[in-house]
């Protein structure tokens, strides 16, 4: 087996040039070296490494051990390569390979460290021919080798070597160690094989709150928070205790649900517990009450912390950003600018989107320039994606065209498709095409682009550019994303699909949207059939189109099923359509009742006939 996996990596493996003499530079630190030679016995350099600060110092130190002869001491080499790998740099490891090769018989424990170090740094991937040459060597790996390994093949997203390293765990009896499983389920989540990582976390026998944090983690990294849920609830039956990352990781599920009430109930949960003392813990918290749609309690516990770091603040900003309080972001930046806190990459990320929701363009454009220009943050392509939504939606598409084309890397599909859409809202058919051609060069798999461009076509009576458009869908295979809507009720969140309401059990609820449709058109809802882009369908089947629409059933459902005068909270998965706009405000205005509806791109909060986006989103 040993030879047989040493041969899969043989050709990844690079052999480092072995280390050369070096001449001390002159410093400081250098002085101290001479004083040190001077006043003390060679053969102790190493009480020096305490006061080693750098890289270069350290060379300074390996120096000194040349020029004594004990370059090749075994103690001191450890001792340095402990060192390099303590916080890696490629030119950090880079150097403790070159030393590790100086080596003639290294132990498991110096392969240990070395791994350990890649698996942390920029080049994860060199662990992998580090640990083939292990086995060259005939060491057998032990606990501590595997999770270094098993790490550095999650960082590289290297999932087949991940695989040959878990046949050997297998081989070696490990499968059940509980230092390795944790690794192996953490490195198949990273590598979106969270299936595997299950297979795994079923075959222990007893798995710990270390095994259940990475499951858990996995499987709310790849968007699948009921799975993580049921296994939260199966730790708390084993009385086993959660930790700091356990409670990210489900209040991070509550936050994809929009499952306000079980958010508040983990938050019981995290004060009673105490883990709310930790900072990420209460970064998760806004987060979660944010994408929920309370941003009252976003609030409070953004206002409670006792420390406040740039997650914190930003997790706040991003929060009004998220709820159309634009304005409010950039006080709240000020705010944090003026506590002496440091912006990073999701603080400009809050700003730009809270301009773009709230159409500040001079606003965005000074935000986006300062990035670089004051903070030394390198735009990346969710922020270019800002400001192309930012010049889209007011208007300026041509410029948005310019920006895009113009950018120094190459644009993603998404950064056309955000201009597809804003072609779409301003009714501009030609720029339309013309993007789409764009996207179609990178990607002609989306359904959306396809749609987007359909219904735009259609609404100027471009019928055969529709005809020609769906024949292309069809022809590709390419199948539209169904919009779909859901609502928690009684801590049970349910799910409902446009045209569908069968998952309640009976047509009550069809019955009960009928009846309300009838009572919105009394004060003066009007369907808009427009939106139904079927030029063979009716007048009457392209409004009972309209009336079964995800969120008007989720809507519906909350009513029948919440107390009089309660908040009804949906969230949605694509972008809220015009008509349905419309008649949650009219619901809202009849029924005394606030509707926060949470769709793709922001939240909408419906009091007494209007929304909080000012009908612009």
């Amino acid at each position: 087996m040993v030879s047989t996996f040493m041969h899969l990596f043989v050709a990844m493996a690079t052999v480092p040039s072995p280390v050369t003499s070096i001449s001390p530079p002159k410093s400081k630190f250098n002085e101290k070296i001479s004083r040190f030679e001077t006043l003390n016995p060679p053969q102790n350099p190493l009480s020096l490494l305490p006061k080693c600060t750098s890289l270069k110092e350290l060379k300074q130190i390996q120096a000194f051990t040349i020029k004594t002869h004990l370059q090749n001491d075994l103690n001191f080499l450890t001792k340095f390569i402990n060192f390099c790998t303590k916080s890696p740099t490629f030119t950090s490891m880079e150097y403790a390979h070159k030393l590790f090769d100086n080596i003639s018989q290294p132990d498991v424990v110096l392969f240990n460290t070395m791994a350990r170090g890649y698996s942390r740094s920029n080049t994860p991937i060199q662990a992998i021919p580090l640990f083939s040459q292990l086995l060259s060597f005939g060491f057998l790996p032990d606990d501590y080798t595997f999770p270094s390994v098993l790490k550095a093949c999650s960082s590289a997203k290297a999932l087949e070597e991940g695989k040959q390293i878990h046949c050997l765990v297998i081989k070696l009896g490990l499968n059940h160690n509980i230092y390795i499983c944790p690794s192996l389920i953490s490195m198949y989540t990273e590598c979106n094989d969270v299936d595997s990582a299950r297979r795994v976390f079923d075959k222990m026998l007893d798995p710990c709150v270390i095994s259940y944090n990475a499951i858990i983690t996995g499987y709310a990294k790849c968007s699948r928070p009921n799975e993580a849920l049921s296994l939260f609830r199966e730790l708390q039956v084993k009385s086993l205790k959660p930790t700091d990352v356990t409670m990210l990781s489900v209040l991070s599920c509550c936050a994809l649900l929009g499952a306000l009430d079980l958010g508040k109930w983990m938050h019981e949960y995290v004060k009673k517990n105490g883990l709310d003392k930790y900072i990420k813990v209460s970064t998760a918290l806004i987060d979660m009450y944010a994408k929920c749609g309370s941003l009252e309690d976003a609030i409070f516990v953004f206002e409670n912390m006792s420390i406040r770091d740039t997650p914190g603040w930003s997790a706040m900003i991003v929060a009004y950003a998220t709820h159309g309080k634009g304005y409010k972001a950039i006080e709240t930046f000020e705010e944090m600018r003026k506590a002496g806190v440091q912006p990073d990459e999701i603080t400009f990320l809050g700003l730009l989107y809270a301009c773009s929701h709230n159409g500040l363009v001079d606003e965005g454009w000074r935000f986006f320039s300062s990035m670089s220009d004051k903070y030394s943050i390198i735009p990346g392509i969710k922020h270019f994606g800002c400001m192309v939504d930012l010049l889209g939606r007011t208007g300026n598409l041509d410029e948005a065209y310019k920006f895009i084309d113009e950018l120094p890397i190459k644009p993603t599909p998404i950064l056309w498709r955000t201009l597809l859409a804003a072609c779409s809202s301003h009714g501009d058919v030609e720029l339309g095409k013309r993007v789409i051609e764009r996207i179609f060069e990178l990607d002609d798999s989306h359904g959306g682009d396809y749609v987007i461009l359909s219904n735009l076509c259609a609404r100027a009576g471009g019928w055969e550019d529709v005809d020609f458009l769906r024949k292309l869908m069809n022809d590709r295979g390419v199948a539209k994303v169904p919009g779909c809507s859901s609502i928690e009720v009684d801590n049970v969140v349910h799910e409902f699909f446009s045209g569908d309401g069968v998952n309640t059990g009976s047509t009550s609820l069809h019955k009960a949207l009928d009846e309300l449709m009838k009572e919105l058109k009394m004060v003066g809802y009007v369907p808009d059939t427009s939106l139904v882009f079927h030029a063979e369908m009716g007048e009457a089947e392209k409004e009972i189109s309209l009336r079964y629409h995800s969120e008007k059933l989720a809507i519906a459902y909350g009513l029948l099923n919440t107390p009089p005068g309660s908040t009804i909270r949906v969230v949605k998965n694509l972008r809220v359509c015009g008509d349905c706009h419309s008649a949650a405000k009219h619901i809202s205005q009849i029924f005394d009742r606030q509707i926060i509806l949470r769709d793709v791109q922001r939240f909408h909060h419906f009091r007494n006939g209007k929304c909080s986006c000012g009908d612009f989103w």
